[in-house]
């Protein structure tokens, strides 16, 4: 297969092609959230084009008494961080509200390891009031969008936009009621796997992470205020 066969070369020219496409949202001063760490490079184009701040998300499923493989929900990290639970594996297996406790702080725990390793002892940014842009480097089954998605709208983000580069029809057609607006620049049919529709996937380093947020802190050049006149002063 040649390389003009491929929709995208590379994870940063994809989300220069989505940048273009979200380009509208830049007078909202929206705050960019990548899934890491494939989305981070195409979420530092579209905050450096958007001239938006950029954070990361993280996702981490607490896995079903006996069967950590079998997720009873989810835990998404933030200033606020939201459980999202799979409500049929939760009546399937009955979890005590002390397991899923537990499970809870052990993957916020991981999740605060992780935020560490990459931004060092920054908070999260807050998104309670925001325009939220979500960017992964593409979607498969979506499950994990999905559980960032709920917690995004549990977190109170004033308007939640999901971006993304490719993705099978039937996942974006899952996936459309579960934000304001879902942005999607190719969905090939058959799909397969993210990584056939780009020319180059190599998995995405730490170090490159860790480069491209470092770089990403001198924007935006004006950050976002909250206008509330009851949070001022």
């Amino acid at each position: 297969m040649s390389r003009r066969d491929f929709t995208f070369h590379d994870r940063r020219e994809a989300g220069q092609r989505l940048a273009r496409a979200l380009d509208r949202h830049a007078s909202a001063h929206p705050l960019v959230l990548a899934l890491p760490r494939g989305g981070v490079p195409v979420a530092y184009e579209v905050a450096r084009a958007l001239d938006a701040e950029l954070d990361l998300l993280f996702v981490r499923k607490l896995g079903a008494p006996g069967y950590e493989e079998l997720g009873i929900g989810a835990v998404v990290d933030g200033a606020d961080p939201q459980l999202v639970l799979n409500e049929d594996i939760v009546r399937q297996f009955a979890p005590s509200p002390n397991y899923i406790r537990a499970e809870m702080q052990r993957q916020l725990a991981e999740i605060e390891r992780r935020r560490r390793v990459y931004l060092g002892n920054g908070a999260p940014i807050r998104v309670d009031g925001r325009t939220v842009i979500l960017v992964d480097d593409g979607i498969a089954t979506g499950g994990t969008v999905k559980a960032a998605l709920k917690a995004l709208r549990k977190a109170h983000a004033r308007r939640i936009i999901l971006a993304v580069p490719v993705a099978p029809a039937d996942s974006v057609a899952a996936l459309r009621g579960e934000c304001d607006e879902l942005v999607c620049l190719a969905q090939p049919e058959p799909f397969h796997a993210v990584g056939t529709h780009y020319a180059v996937f190599d998995q995405t380093s730490d170090a490159e992470v860790i480069g491209l947020l470092e770089d990403a802190r001198r924007f935006p050049s004006h950050p976002f205020h909250d206008a509330d006149p009851q949070k001022e002063g």
